[in-house]
């Protein structure tokens, strides 16, 4: 199977993309698209994380709670969407129109690919060596990363989100990177049409 979009990182903003991109599945651009995430890439820093100043989310919220929340929720809403489980992506290789994905356990091969890690050191995927950068929102003294992109976007057929695009590791902010790419992908799909998916009581 190859899917249309491969999500690498299962941390909010990662899962944030995987529910927005499975929530399109009654659209018709979107039906029969293959859509899977990768959860286990490294420790999230959600695992530690405590939340008072999320709006939505009761205070004393862990984060480590909240991970497994979201697996649960992702699984029991969008079971379509594909979690794969206990694997580390080592290697991405961009050919022309397909990427393929080397884990430590399997191959995939994607048409859309999302990074959706943290912005941690070292970085450790190899074929993404030359799109690597100082973090330009973080404390230098902490030494992050992130990927060079515009908007998300790094060429054509990737993308990232959440602190590896360069964004601040807020919860809320990482959330809404990740749900912006999903947006930007529904309207590749939906032929430019620009496009979000809202859900109505």
């Amino acid at each position: 199977m190859i899917f249309d979009a491969l999500i690498i990182g299962g941390g909010v903003s990662g899962m944030q993309c995987a529910f927005v991109l499975g929530s399109a599945k009654d659209k018709a651009f979107a039906a029969r698209k293959n859509i899977g995430i990768i959860m286990h890439q490294r420790n999230s820093h959600l695992e530690n994380a405590l939340f008072n100043n999320v709006l939505g989310l009761p205070p004393k919220t862990k984060g480590k709670d909240l991970l497994k929340q979201g697996r649960e929720q992702l699984a029991d809403l969008y079971p379509h969407v594909s979690q794969i489980v206990g694997e580390k992506v080592l290697a991405i290789q961009k050919n022309q129109e397909i990427t393929t994905i080397t884990t430590n356990k399997h191959v995939y091969s994607s048409k859309l690919v999302i990074l959706a890690l943290n912005y941690a050191k070292p970085f450790t995927i190899k074929g993404l060596e030359e799109f690597i950068v100082p973090h330009k929102k973080s404390n230098p003294l902490k030494d992050r990363i992130q990927l060079k992109n515009t908007d998300h976007f790094i060429k054509t057929g990737l993308y990232c989100c959440g602190t590896i695009s360069g964004v601040r590791s807020q919860f809320a902010i990482a959330a809404g990177s990740g749900a912006s790419v999903a947006t930007d992908i529904l309207t590749l799909w939906n032929h430019g049409n620009h496009t979000k998916i809202h859900d109505k009581a």
